[in-house]
């Protein structure tokens, strides 16, 4: 096979494609090389749809491989597990702006795998994974109507920074990924600090712009290795006799089903109406084996277009709002008397528990991935979606893809606000558990989170509140909704997620259903979205309206304070002596950085204080006029030995016990006393000599 090396630029970056020399058996392949970064990403598509099949199965893999950053796994086997959170998110990222641009009844398996071979701290693997699966998949014979391009965008300086390196997006208060084709935008993806509409809108058309060049880029590699497209494979004679008898029997019946706010009851209505049309079809079409497939696919297909015709030419929704209407809101705070904290947040039938639990900061997660250091994570945002929360009898299962995604988007909302470990020196972890579910429960989750964290009397700069927007699109018209519930969703064209304070834009996330939308779409949104989420906001300020002023009394209490990292080894002592020894005495929980960062965690005040005293005497600089408190742990004819501290210990000279002439040592002090000296004496070998001031 002929081997080809293309070239473009990502932002001030140049970035070579190699098509034909690895993977030679993958229906698509490429290589993306920018500066050290290495991904190789390859698709395969199946030679036909497996039976029974009516969906798209489309499966994307970013698998990171620790040998990219010279690591060697930290597992017991030394090989990778199962994919971590930031793999499963970028999964997720390539997935959903593929997935809108494949042709509806195109039912073969699809694959693909992006796999970082090598890392640079300097650009990101995973703009370059986007963009070589959109490659991979336009040169392999799936019809995937592409291509895509992909671009990661940050703001330095009131500066919008395409690819940027690490001090970059160090600095950068805009973390964004865009993709989208040539035309439109599909995909957004964001993290940002107090960013306003404009700017963020602003953001993501210079994205686009970017995009555009991508994607006019892969116009000659497509010319050069593209293959013939598989054909979609067109519905049988008697599938679409049986849509169209369907369609004729339930379309007034539909209109019934439809004819109720109340979602219970469509959804009751529904099951009677396709109960009652498989009853009717299976006399005729017994041999059919898909045959409650294909009436239940067209029973959605008609309810779709009737929701939708609802609102493009009333302007009612489902459950009877307009269009910018946002459902009925309660909240409530300190429900649960034994966590840190706890909030409720409900939403029409969307409602969330969110606890906060405060712990010390060794108890941040490290996570192992594609970084050069060892990454931490202070504020864990963790969201749970049982079977119940939407009726349903299913067995729980460990969290899943969209799990992880929802958890994420929330954690991102809510870090801008948090305090710093000085200012706050606890590591975080807020779980969201989703009790009722019919639309957004992500944002619902983010309203949650910040009545927990209020609640538990973590000092957040501001609160956050979260939306999700919908979009229903009939040629050049555009309705925007706001506050979409689960039906909206299914039946809608957009999923846009939007989380943020009064000032400003904190996370976003949006998903197209259709090929794209356009700049005035997302200015709609935005402008919408920020009006309904200070809407939100107001009723949570309502039932709280600060932090608490104080902790949960069954919150640990911590002090923090910074030594001289050079004294660390002081306070440790030899085999852990002298910390083990602290803890022991003060009953307290005690982590040291390596940059001096000291935190003391336990339930009595007094020993904090204690343990703090302990350490602060370890660490000190003694010095002649010093004025300290110890205790007498040895007497002798010359005099007695006090402690100052486990590693220091000083002498008073039986002459400076007293002003007065003193017989014998006994006579002033004895061995367990407490008492007030005076450093008079350091010599160059460090010892120490005293004078008692009081005897306490």
């Amino acid at each position: 096979m002929e081997t080809k090396i293309y070239e473009t630029t990502y932002g001030d970056k140049k970035v070579t494609v190699e098509i034909g020399k690895y993977a030679m058996q993958a229906d698509g392949s490429c290589v993306v090389r920018c500066q050290d970064t290495v991904v190789l990403v390859n698709a395969t598509v199946a030679d036909k749809a497996r039976d029974g099949v009516d969906f798209l199965p489309l499966s994307v893999d970013y698998e990171e491989k620790l040998y990219a950053v010279g690591k060697i796994p930290g597992s017991y086997k030394r090989r990778e597990g199962k994919p971590s959170d930031k793999a499963i998110l970028v999964s997720r990222l390539i997935d959903r702006p593929l997935r809108p641009l494949f042709p509806k009844h195109f039912h073969n398996d699809i694959s693909v795998v992006a796999t970082p071979l090598s890392v640079d701290p300097d650009v990101s693997p995973e703009a370059l994974a986007m963009l070589g699966s959109s490659i991979a998949l336009s040169i392999s014979s799936a019809p995937f109507e592409g291509p895509t391009g992909a671009v990661n965008v940050a703001l330095v300086d009131n500066q919008f920074v395409i690819n940027p390196d690490a001090k970059a997006r160090e600095k950068s208060i805009l973390n964004l990924t865009v993709s989208g084709t040539h035309d439109a935008i599909l995909m957004v993806e964001a993290g940002a600090k107090f960013v306003d509409e404009d700017t963020m809108l602003n953001a993501i058309m210079f994205a686009h712009n970017e995009i555009q060049k991508q994607v006019e880029f892969q116009q000659q590699i497509i010319k050069d290795f593209g293959k013939v497209k598989k054909q979609v494979q067109e519905e049988d004679e008697t599938t679409v006799k049986i849509r169209d008898e369907v369609k004729k029997i339930v379309d007034k019946e539909l209109d019934f089903v439809l004819d109720t706010t109340i979602r219970e009851e469509r959804q009751n209505r529904d099951a009677i109406l396709k109960e009652k049309t498989l009853e009717h079809f299976i006399k005729d079409y017994a041999d059919v084996d898909n045959l409650e497939s294909i009436i239940n696919s067209t029973i959605y297909a008609m309810t779709r277009e009737k929701v939708r015709a609802k609102i493009i030419n009333k302007g009612v929704r489902l459950d009877g709002r307009s269009l910018d209407q946002i459902r009925p809101i309660w909240c409530e705070v300190g429900i649960l008397p034994r966590v840190h904290g706890s909030g409720v947040f409900t939403r029409g039938q969307t409602q969330v528990l969110t606890t906060c639990t405060l712990g010390m900061l060794s108890e941040m997660q490290v996570i192992d991935g594609l970084e050069e250091e060892e990454e931490h994570k202070r504020y864990m945002h963790q969201y749970n979606m049982p079977p119940y929360s939407t009726g349903e009898a299913k067995m729980l299962k460990t969290p899943g893809r969209r799990e992880i995604g929802h958890g994420a988007l929330a954690e991102r909302a809510l870090e801008p606000v948090l305090p710093t470990e000085e200012e706050f020196p606890y590591a975080i972890r807020t779980v969201s558990e989703v009790l009722s579910s019919n639309g957004s429960t992500s944002q619902a989750s983010v309203c949650g989170s910040t009545l927990a964290l209020m609640d538990a009397g973590v000092p957040i700069s501001s609160p956050v509140a979260g939306i999700a927007m919908g979009l229903i699109k009939d040629g050049n018209n555009t309705f925007v909704l706001t506050d979409i519930q689960g039906e909206e969703d299914f039946y809608g064209d957009m999923d846009f997620k939007v989380a943020g304070t009064e000032s400003g834009i904190t996370a976003i996330q949006m998903d197209i259903k259709i090929k794209g939308i356009d700049e005035d779409v997302l200015k709609i949104a935005l402008n919408k979205a920020k009006i309904g989420r200070l809407f939100i906001m107001d009723k949570m300020l309502q039932v709280i309206s600060c932090p608490r002023q104080e902790l949960s009394p069954y919150a640990p209490k911590i002090i923090s304070f910074n030594i001289d990292p050079d004294k660390i080894k002081d306070v440790i002592g030899s085999g852990g002596k002298n910390i083990n020894k602290i803890i022991e005495e003060t009953n307290v929980k005690i982590d040291i950085e390596d940059d001096g960062f000291v935190t003391i965690a336990g339930k009595d005040s007094n020993m904090l204080n204690r343990a703090k005293e302990i350490i602060d005497n370890i660490v000190m600089e003694i010095t002649v006029g010093l004025i300290l408190v110890g205790k007498v742990v040895k007497t002798s004819d010359f005099g007695a030995f006090v402690s100052l501290s486990p590693t220091k210990e000083g002498l008073i000279h039986i002459s400076k016990l007293s002003d007065k002439h003193v017989e014998k040592t006994e006579g002033v002090v004895n061995v367990g006393d407490k008492v007030k000296v005076e450093v008079i004496k350091v010599d160059n070998r460090g010892r120490i000599d005293l004078r008692l001031i009081q005897k306490l």
